[in-house]
């Protein structure tokens, strides 16, 4: 979400049925590494004469991906599935909700979104069942089923969105010939990171590429750092009640967030460029230095778009590669947390159809074949990982599958003037200069005075 905040991509508005291809399957019927028995399954869902409507957010390739998926459950059930999208999906959400006019389901990033329609009786509960089967069968189940919680009209809590389709932040890039050349290892835990950090500078190295330039947006890489302290410094409810502005920006847990973020970017031995050049950089060229010869770093923390950066022809898994963000091993007690986002299916109109397609999001088949499409992560422990397009997403899906705890973009959860404004202008004075408690005030000023 923040990264596309952040470019404004523009798309055209799409309002597709079923796509040229319907006639025919992708992947043939008992071919490939996919749960063909969930196939058979949805063949006794009949649907005959229904029509599904479904908005979301994908366009362009995902729009192509997500009908692949949907001509399954066409197929199989004999519905009449329609997927429209448009770039303002966000706005014409609210708009088809309160004209009383939605799609069956309706699919978004943005939960705080979700939770405000809940809370205006726009959304349809989902099941107590549905909740159980995200907790029973989700890497960090609980995680993503408090995601989808929401308080509705009369104020109880319910089990609303549905989460399918995940992106992974808490990624740490390499260039495996550079650690293969100075004989550098990958460790599981933080500590071990930074006693890498220093043996790079002792080898006369730079560590780190950072760049948080983003027109704009300048800032918002900073914030994933501090998210991503956040779950490795303090339990999950604290980061939960940090988001809401429960435990303040200059509380300590928060300051020591910050730190932690300071003690990489602020190090001028640590950082290409120094301390100096990491507000200057532009997050999209701040990965080049893993590339140079000599290397001008070894290691970027960036989200798993940021191949999309790296120089052309760039083989992810060999020319580049990744590895999970380690925990502090001194805090056993906060497991594996990952940040990241997602996307989270809802029931805006309700019908039989709409509860089938719940069902279909249960099955392990829905998640592969947009596996096997790519551009699709899914912390579902039962899909069969061999469906991933490549290794990286396999490698991507396993770290969310195993996460002990999973916990959505915070920025993209707070208030706008903050997640997308103070949060963001703050970081900047920060690596400027500003220190971690007054960085904490004044971004809690700014709080503090929205109305």
């Amino acid at each position: 979400m923040k990264f596309r905040l952040a470019f404004g991509v523009a798309a055209l508005t799409l309002s597709l049925s079923a796509p040229a291809f319907a006639a025919d399957l992708k992947y043939p019927l008992g071919e490939g590494p996919f749960h063909w028995e969930n196939f058979e399954a949805l063949k006794k869902i009949d649907l005959k004469g229904e029509t599904l409507t479904i908005f979301g957010p994908w366009r362009g390739d995902d729009e192509a991906h997500i009908q692949v998926v949907l001509e399954y459950f066409r197929q199989a059930t004999g519905a009449e599935v329609k997927y429209s999208s448009s770039e303002n999906y966000e706005q014409q959400v609210v708009i088809d909700t309160e004209a009383g006019s939605p799609a069956n389901i309706s699919i978004l990033p943005q939960p705080g979104l979700l939770a405000d329609l809940a809370a205006k009786g726009r959304l349809v509960p989902l099941s107590a069942d549905d909740a159980k089967f995200i907790t029973d069968n989700y890497g960090a189940g609980s995680s993503w089923v408090a995601l989808g919680t929401y308080k509705g009209m009369d104020v109880a809590s319910s089990f609303y969105a549905f989460p399918y389709k995940a992106d992974l932040k808490s990624l740490v890039w390499y260039v495996p010939e550079n650690f293969k050349d100075q004989g550098y290892k990958i460790r599981p835990t933080m500590e071990d990171l930074v006693k890498l950090s220093d043996q790079i500078v002792a080898d006369g190295g730079k560590p780190w590429c950072i760049g948080l330039g983003s027109g704009g947006a300048t800032g918002w890489p900073a914030t994933d750092w501090v998210e991503d302290m956040m779950l490795r410094t303090q339990p999950p409810e604290v980061y939960d009640k940090w988001v809401t502005n429960e435990i303040k920006f200059d509380s300590p847990e928060v300051v020591g967030a910050i730190e932690a973020f300071g003690k990489f970017a602020k190090n001028d031995a640590w950082v290409d460029g120094g301390a100096a050049g990491v507000a200057s950089t532009d997050f999209r060229d701040s990965p080049k230095g893993l590339f140079s010869a000599p290397p001008k770093c070894y290691m970027h923390r960036q989200a798993s778009f940021i191949p999309s950066f790296f120089p052309e022809g760039t083989k992810v898994g060999t020319d580049a590669d990744f590895f999970y963000f380690p925990p502090i091993a001194e805090m056993p007690n906060l497991g594996k947390p990952v940040l990241g986002a997602g996307t989270l299916a809802a029931i805006t109109k309700d019908s039989k159809a709409a509860r089938a397609f719940i069902e279909y999001l249960k099955m392990p088949l829905s998640h592969e074949v947009f596996m096997k499409d790519g551009g699709f992560l899914t912390p579902l422990k039962t899909v069969n990982q061999e469906a991933y397009v490549n290794d990286a997403a396999r490698k991507q899906g396993e770290i969310l599958s195993s996460a002990t705890t999973f916990r959505f973009d915070g920025s993209d959860l707070m208030p706008g003037k903050i997640g997308a404004g103070a949060f963001w202008t703050g970081m900047v004075d920060f690596v400027g200069g500003k220190s971690a408690q007054d960085t904490g005030a004044a971004i809690q000023k700014a709080w503090d005075e929205i109305k």
